[in-house]
């Protein structure tokens, strides 16, 4: 188990992170998310030892971080860091020995992951030489090869397709099931909802969004409305008591309310127009609550 209790991490008179507090469990996904200076850095930092809190603390099954615990640990950075002169071989096996293990361990592991990931003739390639998608597995791949019990994923699917994307899902979802703990950052909101269990959203190093993702939806008022129908007219929409947006998504029209009560009124209004294909009442999406509560878009 991971817990970070209370912790803040000052710099000077700067406050990077401010009265944090979570748990993640064996086999959770937990979804860290902030925009830029908001605290995610520092907080990844201080969960693998590298910094240490200005007050409160992270413990890693019930200890704080040592090196000893470092060597359970994976982390996927948002920006590249490789070695880009280094050939994959090379560079793997620098990453697993700081990990404690042994070259032989290492290799047979590699073999493995580059097989997986369609690119085990790439072993004897240098790093430059590889597009920007196969350079994102290497990185995965220097995360992942001490099998750690806690794994740290900032944009890991930064520059990749779709289909290297349902790779990478099929590689973090086998992880989860061995009882791996891992945090999820990315600036694809969607991701997060399809991931995560459970989030923090931090804004200026403290919390603003905090807890289970379907209970933060069910506790946010607001809701939209999805309609497909002939005739609609946006001027009329706008008038509805309770509605604050309208807007046009492709064959579709999503109407903004403030409360889930005021549906029956705009009900009232579809009702009268014809060839009434679609009227979904849904829960406000993640990414509308991130910006309503943040104040700007995350991208």
């Amino acid at each position: 188990m991971l817990e970070v209790i209370n912790a803040r991490k000052d710099y000077g008179s700067l406050t990077a992170v401010k009265d944090l507090s979570f748990t993640i469990k064996p086999g959770e996904v937990f979804g860290l998310l902030g925009t830029n200076g908001a605290g995610k850095t520092t907080t990844f930092k201080m969960i693998m030892g590298l910094i240490e809190p200005t007050s409160g603390e992270v413990l890693f099954n019930n200890k704080p971080i040592t090196y000893n615990e470092v060597d359970e640990i994976g982390y996927m950075i948002e920006d590249r860091s490789l070695l880009t002169k280094m050939v994959v071989k090379e560079l793997i096996i620098h990453y697993g020995r700081l990990k404690s293990l042994e070259e032989e361990e290492i290799i047979t592991r590699m073999r493995y992951w580059l097989k997986r990931f369609n690119i085990e003739n790439y072993e004897n390639r240098k790093i430059n030489t590889l597009s920007k998608g196969n350079q994102q597995k290497i990185q995965f791949i220097t995360a992942i090869i001490n099998n750690p019990k806690l794994l740290i994923l900032d944009e890991p699917f930064a520059g990749l397709d779709p289909l290297n994307t349902l790779k990478f899902v099929e590689v973090i979802r086998d992880f989860q099931s061995k009882g791996a703990m891992i945090i999820f950052s990315t600036h694809q909101i969607d991701h997060v909802e399809s991931f995560c269990e459970n989030l923090i959203v931090l804004q200026d190093g403290k919390p603003v969004i905090a807890g289970n993702i379907n209970e933060i939806r069910s506790e946010y008022k607001k809701h939209n409305i999805l309609i497909n129908a002939a005739g609609l007219e946006e001027d009329k929409l706008r008038a509805i008591s309770g509605v604050f947006d309208v807007v046009k998504d492709a064959d579709q029209w999503i109407v903004k309310i403030e409360d889930e009560k005021y549906h029956e009124e705009v009900f009232k209004y579809v009702k009268t127009l014809k060839n009434v294909i679609k009227f979904d009442l849904e829960q406000a999406r993640l990414s509308e609550i991130f910006i309503d509560k943040v104040g700007e878009v995350y991208e």
